[in-house]
């Protein structure tokens, strides 16, 4: 079987590391190759001249030279504490914008998954791992990611909640993160739906029974929240009081019945807040 490849980006804070150590965890019983990247910037970003400029300093080579010793300080502790003989590591230090690097990795790499932290241990970790894996989640739209929140300790996740308003029908292929990690630990899939208080169309109805059959080797089963006009509260609220909830799946769908409603962002906010992992994966358009 071809081996996985995980892309686990890093800022050498201890939220990044429990973002990785988490993705070890979760895909044990899986042949994977982790690509642990760290990007820099020198200068202004998206400034091809500048950045060109930049490559020829003192600072730059100082800056460069730092993220692989960071890098491969990391490698070499990840190697000694992880005996999986299924998996194997691969240090990247680039010299890009954060998107940028991820983005040409992932195609590169022929990356199945992201991982990223959402919360740091201090404040100022915590809006830039924030505002970062926020960033990457709006721009990087053709792979799955998987939010990870701060000192999240790892646990098979028992149940995935599966968050849909039945406005688009999914394909199987969009399913296949989403069913993949399911598998991988025997999960069950509870596909929630947040009402508003009123009867679904015909099109969501036609969607919410197309479902099953996606769902074919797969335990899931439906559970209707109803009364709530924050969605994204919904979700992690569901999440809390639900503690065999081991993680959340959304379908990174942007113009989604949701925000056209209630002008939420609910990905952004759910990535943010939530308090186990968040899978967010592409909307394959038909």
């Amino acid at each position: 079987m071809k081996a996985k490849h995980i892309l686990l980006p890093t800022d050498f804070s201890a939220n990044a590391r429990n973002a990785i150590d988490y993705a070890v965890y979760l895909f044990e019983k899986v042949e994977c190759v982790f690509h642990i990247l760290h990007a820099f910037e020198v200068g202004p970003s998206n400034l091809s001249s500048t950045m060109g400029k930049a490559k020829d300093t003192r600072l730059f080579r100082a800056i460069k030279d730092e993220s692989q010793r960071d890098i491969k300080s990391l490698m070499d502790e990840l190697e000694s504490v992880n005996k999986n003989s299924l998996h194997s590591f691969n240090g990247l230090s680039i010299a890009d914008s954060l998107v940028n690097a991820i983005g040409r990795t992932t195609i590169d790499k022929d990356v199945q998954y992201i991982f990223m932290g959402t919360k740091g241990s201090s404040a100022l970790k915590e809006v830039f791992m924030g505002s970062n894996t926020l960033r990457v989640i709006q721009k990087i739209d053709f792979c799955p990611i998987i939010a990870v929140p701060g000192k999240y300790d790892f646990e098979a996740p028992k149940k995935i909640a599966f968050a849909t308003n039945f406005e688009h029908i999914y394909s199987e292929v969009e399913l296949v993160p989403l069913l993949e990690l399911a598998k991988l630990w025997d999960s069950k899939i509870t596909i929630v739906h947040i009402g508003i208080g009123k009867e679904l169309h015909p099109h969501q109805q036609t969607a919410k029974d197309l479902l099953p059959k996606r769902f074919l080797d797969i335990k899931y089963g439906f559970e209707e929240i109803k009364g709530h006009k924050n969605i994204s509260g919904a979700i992690n609220n569901y999440t809390h009081v639900n503690d065999n909830i081991g993680m959340i799946a959304m379908v990174n769908y942007w113009h989604s019945f949701f925000e056209k409603l209630t002008n939420e962002n609910v990905i952004n906010r759910v990535a943010f807040n939530t308090e186990v992992p968040f899978l967010i994966f592409p909307l394959i358009e038909p």
